[in-house]
């Protein structure tokens, strides 16, 4: 079922709309799940902007802050319209006859959340995956050949793998695929943190004892420990990673180590207090806590698995913020049961959402605790969500303009050539053409 909610303006010249202000808005009712909304206006002549986001319904409605959502709109809709542009918001994105489907054909301009694709190895044959990260309205290149009108694609956060970027590169002499790069490294920084004195301090069975109107101090704090004179390491030390040791270092570790191919220069190495070392199974002895924080790629697929984590040092807590597949969830729930690990915790999971028998759902140590796992949620904080709200406009802004001054760091693929490594091998232009 799809909800319908239009505003709707006469049409008139564009110059016009330069003060034109939005009708009041419609208040959403309570939807039944599987049911999808759609909110359009018809503000001028010029092109059409299509919003791809989840519904947040009556929590959406407490909080306007909450925008990465079908009522928020990511608080664009007032200044898109300004702009003398139209604006279709929707969540119903999948199946034949989705509003996605329906306004793709003459959008110029997709808007729409992250998703991440991984890559598995079966029955000697790679198939890929898209992880439903938030919300995301996939690009794919029968659905591309549709778009005549598409000029640009915008990802509001980080994760553009629901674009098939071949086929972008192609399509319309090649469209210019966005992202707002940086925009949830210190709200996943401050998650892995959480996390961390989460597990240590023991945390979780102890709120769950009081919530149950039980006091049994000696049965939780047996296993809870200081974080600091513990050895902490990242597994990368990329815009995260380094932001994951720069706030562990009021906490007097006894040692901040990391693992990257790409060392830190010499003097942020002394600034944090931090050492490098030279292959990840010597970090991983040394270390009482490790968190990851490496991108997905062929060779951080399964990274995590019974081998390596028998490198981990006994009572070891282990934290990931980063993809869910760089573990094998079935040997991390062993090595909790096991006593090997003392802990795990974070928000990734593979497959995403979780099924509800997702065995990181109810691992636990031999002691009824070590389980610090949300839902995906470390990025999209609501300040984070401000973030990427703000640097989608910012990209947009560029694109209406004509200025076209985006951030190298945001871009994806821009005149027809891919301006980053960063979603790995590509089809070569010349090889494209």
């Amino acid at each position: 079922m799809v909800f319908l909610r239009s505003a709707s303006r006469f049409a008139r010249p564009a110059s016009s709309l330069l003060s034109a202000r939005a009708g009041p808005r419609l208040t959403s009712s309570l939807r039944q799940p599987n049911t999808f909304r759609t909110l359009t206006a018809t503000a001028s002549q010029q092109g059409k902007v299509l919003l791809v986001l989840y519904d947040g319904g009556i929590h959406a409605e407490q909080e306007p802050k909450l925008l990465g959502t079908t009522e928020n709109e990511l608080g664009i809709r007032k200044w898109i319209e300004e702009q003398g542009h139209e604006l279709v918001t929707t969540s119903d994105k999948e199946g034949k006859g989705s509003e996605f489907d329906k306004h793709l054909v003459d959008a110029e301009v997709i808007i729409t959340t992250p998703a991440t694709k991984i890559s598995h190895l079966n029955e000697h044959k790679l198939i890929d995956y898209v992880l439903n990260s938030f919300h995301p309205g996939y690009l794919t290149a029968e659905r591309l050949a549709k778009a005549k009108n598409l000029k640009i694609a915008i990802t509001a956060g980080i994760g553009s793998d629901h674009v098939d970027l071949d086929a972008a590169n192609k399509t319309n002499g090649g469209i210019t695929v966005a992202e707002v790069t940086g925009s949830n490294v210190v709200s996943v920084a401050e998650h892995v943190i959480m996390t961390i004195l989460t597990l240590v301090r023991n945390f979780v069975p102890a709120h769950e004892q009081i919530v149950k109107g039980e006091w049994n101090v000696a049965e939780v704090a047996k296993n809870e420990y200081d974080l600091e004179n513990k050895v902490v390491g990242t597994v990368a030390v990329g815009r995260i990673g380094e932001r994951v040791l720069r706030r562990l270092k009021p906490f007097d570790c006894k040692e901040l180590l990391y693992f990257d191919y790409q060392p830190l220069s010499a003097e942020k190495e002394a600034e944090i207090g931090c050492r490098r070392v030279d292959s990840l199974e010597e970090m991983l002895a040394q270390c009482d806590v490790v968190t990851i924080n490496c991108p997905l790629h062929e060779k951080t697929r399964g990274l995590f698995n019974k081998e390596l984590i028998s490198k981990m040092k006994k009572g070891a807590w282990l934290v990931n913020t980063a993809r869910g597949a760089i573990v094998v969830k079935e040997d991390v729930a062993q090595a909790l049961k096991d006593g090997h690990l003392r802990g795990y915790g974070g928000d990734v999971w593979f497959p995403q959402p979780a099924p509800k028998d997702h065995p990181l759902r109810y691992a636990q140590n031999p002691w009824g605790g070590g389980n610090a796992m949300v839902p995906h949620m470390s990025g999209t904080s609501i300040d984070a969500q401000k973030r990427y709200a703000d640097g989608t406009k910012a990209i947009l802004d560029e694109y209406f303009s004509g200025r076209e001054n985006y951030r190298p760091e945001d871009l994806i693929i821009y005149k027809g050539d891919y301006a980053t490594k960063a979603y790995g091998q590509r089809i070569d232009k010349k090889q494209a053409s």
